[in-house]
């Protein structure tokens, strides 16, 4: 996806106990989930985090759409919040670059502050954290298995981007590449 873009699912539904996602090129996937309800609750995670797409992108705002700005922490405490996944939270005030120059893993601290657990891999809803400087310090909802969807600074905005954007799959350091560590957690037990 060209960054900037408008992004649509041509479907996004539980069917049971499975999340199926029909992408923009037409391509059905199929995630079996423990429940229903965990089915429908994460399709509506990913359903809700697409509307934040084409808000603008500032550290520490709240304030969905197109003359609202956010941030990727706070766009995940919109789309689990109004997806029903957790209640009122706000981690702010935060320094917005403390991956800069601390080591302290706060972005990782507010996630199990809020029951998300670590996980080994992701089904679309759950949140995807790349580390940035010294911490995990981005994080993303994963909404099919080839993309995510983030409050993204190098975009200025919410978009729709491929797990292989370079800024999130790699790390480029005195000339060479290497892949940028990235932690899995989800919302729900299996």
């Amino acid at each position: 996806m060209i960054v900037g873009q408008p992004y649509h699912h041509q479907a996004v539904r539980a069917d049971g106990c499975e999340l199926v996602i029909v992408d923009r090129l037409g391509r059905e996937e199929r995630h079996p989930c423990a429940s229903m309800l965990e089915a429908e609750q994460r399709a509506s995670a990913v359903r809700e985090c697409l509307t934040w797409v084409g808000t603008p992108f500032q550290d520490r705002g709240f304030v969905k759409g197109p003359g609202g700005a956010v941030d990727c922490a706070m766009m995940l405490v919109g789309t689990y919040g109004a997806a029903g996944l957790i209640g009122e939270f706000d981690p702010r005030p935060y320094p917005p670059r403390w991956f800069q120059h601390s080591s302290e893993e706060r972005f990782l601290a507010c996630l199990e502050q809020l029951g998300a657990r670590e996980t080994g891999a992701a089904l679309p809803g759950d949140v995807l954290v790349w580390r940035f400087g010294r911490t995990f310090a981005h994080g993303s909802v994963l909404i099919n298995a080839r993309e995510v969807c983030h409050a993204y600074a190098a975009a200025r905005e919410v978009t729709v981007t491929g797990l292989d954007e370079p800024l999130l799959s790699t790390i480029t350091w005195r000339g060479q590449d290497y892949p940028r560590p990235v932690r899995y957690f989800t919302m729900w037990g299996r």
